[in-house]
């Protein structure tokens, strides 16, 4: 038996959770149990770099949640003295972020757990600003003397000490919490399981040919504190989960896979009242199979229909970090300086939301402690606005939309997307098919890469379907979509009346966070197709 110091309190962890693991998961369907300890790494801006913070892996149960006091993971007090002592080297603006993430994680296959890892990690960072300039540093404790210590390494970035602050600073405590019905606090490893085997057993009775069901699934808590010199004093709790179907499908020479990734941000209640997970199962295992028998697609510049949902994964990646301060701010977009100008064909128009309720990619507040919002990128082809933190605020002379975001403490904000989507139109989906003479439906993408200065991107399609005289007349695989997005935008010719989303993780300079993607089925009038395939009849 061990006993490790984690950023709250001591825990005796070896033995009481192997035994609790075996309460709720047989030993014989637990092919890995692994326990580890977690030391942060060091950094560039990193204060106290070496120091532990739990980070174990079990069969997923928690240990009880310390939550959110009423002032939330600091005191009013403490918080101050962090601020006030961040400010000495001259910085106009200083923040504290505090972070305390749970998470559990499953993965099994064929309906036989393989892997539990249950972490709970959490630290806490501060950053000060001096007109465009920048610092920030972190620690993985939380009390007192480490926040004041990771203020003074933020400050010293900046340079030597100029002045004691003497202007008090006005905190107010705004507290948020997303409401749900079953807090994974509450849940045991038998219900977690149980939901996992369900899409196991849906996946593998779909067809002789699956040989293979992987299912992973994950729920987390992430409890914030976020204070800073504007005064500006909120704490948070964001619960997520996602669950992920896998199919592979095998015809004895080649194999092919099949997947879905659904996800909410919500409690356990999300699998009874939100994700079907047999419907998402048998689909996974339907994209397996069509795919194992399907040709090769062939290559060309030709129209391309590119399905809801996922479909949006284009302008998330080739077009939605270019309208990103990030990018903007420093002048590496092509859309900088083109407000109110068309970048887009008339029937475009496409939304930022964070605010939707339970969705994966929404946020009760940013991590600067600002309000999330509607954002409205393009209206009817128009460019409307961009995505702005406060550094690219001030970077680009413009207000905050809400969109700073970050993984955790060990990341610097910046700004990032939440739920992006070309909004709903009013063409007519199966139109946009009937009316094609040939041309590729790709009704799921899959992942790719951009430059995002340039918007060029490389996307692969994970289902495809080849068009032609109006009608879809065989499955493709390999397909590749190849263009730019400044220029796709203007080639888009119809956007359907149904728009959907599809929840992913976006990885930026703030690291990896969770977000949205979607859109409406939508139609480009030419696109470059790439493929290995020859003509199809």
């Amino acid at each position: 038996m061990k006993i490790f110091r984690n950023c709250f309190q001591n825990y005796l962890v070896h033995f009481q959770l192997y035994m609790l693991l075996r309460a709720v998961i047989p030993v014989d369907d637990c092919r890995a149990v692994l326990y580890h300890e977690y030391t942060a790494p060091s950094g560039a801006a990193y204060a106290g770099a070496g120091k532990r913070c739990i980070h174990f892996q079990t069969g997923g149960m928690g240990l009880n949640p310390t939550g959110l006091t009423t002032t939330g993971l600091v005191s009013e007090e403490t918080a101050r003295a962090v601020l006030h002592e961040a400010q000495k080297s001259g910085a106009d603006y200083a923040e504290l972020f505090l972070e305390d993430n749970e998470s559990t994680r499953i993965e099994m296959i064929d309906g036989k757990v393989e892997s539990a890892n249950y972490a709970r990690i959490a630290g806490a960072g501060v950053r000060v600003l001096l007109g465009t300039q920048s610092a920030y540093a972190y620690c993985a404790d939380v009390d007192e003397q480490s926040l004041l210590e990771t203020a003074r390494a933020a400050a010293a970035a900046l340079g030597e000490a100029k002045f004691a602050p003497n202007g008090e600073i006005r905190l107010s405590l705004n507290r948020f919490t997303t409401p749900v019905k079953q807090r994974f606090d509450t849940i045991g490893n038998a219900d977690r399981v149980g939901v996992m085997r369900t899409g196991a057993r849906v996946i593998k009775s779909a067809s002789s040919e699956v040989t293979q069901a992987l299912v992973r699934y994950l729920d987390q808590v992430q409890r914030v504190t976020i204070a800073n010199t504007d005064g500006v004093f909120v704490t948070d709790e964001r619960p997520r989960t996602r669950i992920f179907l896998q199919a592979v499908a095998m015809n004895g020479t080649e194999a092919q896979t099949g997947y879905e990734g659904p996800g909410c941000c919500r409690g356990f209640e999300t699998y009874r009242d939100v994700i079907d997970v047999e419907h998402y199962a048998k689909s996974a295992a339907n994209m397996a199979v069509t795919m194992l028998h399907a040709p090769e697609c062939p290559a060309g510049n030709l129209p391309v229909v590119i399905d809801g949902g996922f479909g949006g994964v284009i302008f998330h990646e080739a077009c939605g970090h270019s309208l990103e301060a990030t990018a903007v701010g420093r002048n590496n977009s092509v859309f900088c300086g083109k407000l109110g100008t068309k970048i887009a064909a008339d029937c475009v128009s496409a939304v930022d939301d964070g605010t939707l309720p339970g969705e994966w990619g929404s946020i009760n507040v940013d991590d600067e402690g600002g309000t999330p919002q509607r954002n409205l990128l393009i209206e009817n082809g128009i460019l409307k606005g961009y995505l702005i933190d406060k550094l690219g605020s001030r970077r680009m002379g413009m207000p905050s939309t809400g969109s700073s975001r970050r993984q955790g403490y060990m990341f610097a904000p910046t700004s990032r997307m939440t739920n992006t989507f070309i909004c709903a139109g009013n063409d007519d989906d199966e139109e946009m098919i009937s009316s094609m003479t040939e041309g590729l439906f790709a009704k799921k993408m899959g992942g790719g890469s951009v430059n995002p200065p340039t918007g060029e991107f490389n996307f692969s399609v994970s289902e495809g379907y080849w068009v032609k005289n109006g009608k879809i007349v065989s499955p493709v695989r390999g397909a590749t979509l190849i263009g730019k997005g400044s220029e796709v935008l203007h080639k888009i010719d119809r956007v359907g009346k149904h728009m959907w989303m599809s929840p992913g993780m976006c990885g930026s300079l703030s690291g990896s966070v969770p977000t949205n993607v979607g859109q409406a089925r939508i139609r480009v009038s030419g696109m470059t197709i790439g493929g290995k395939g020859g003509t199809i009849e």
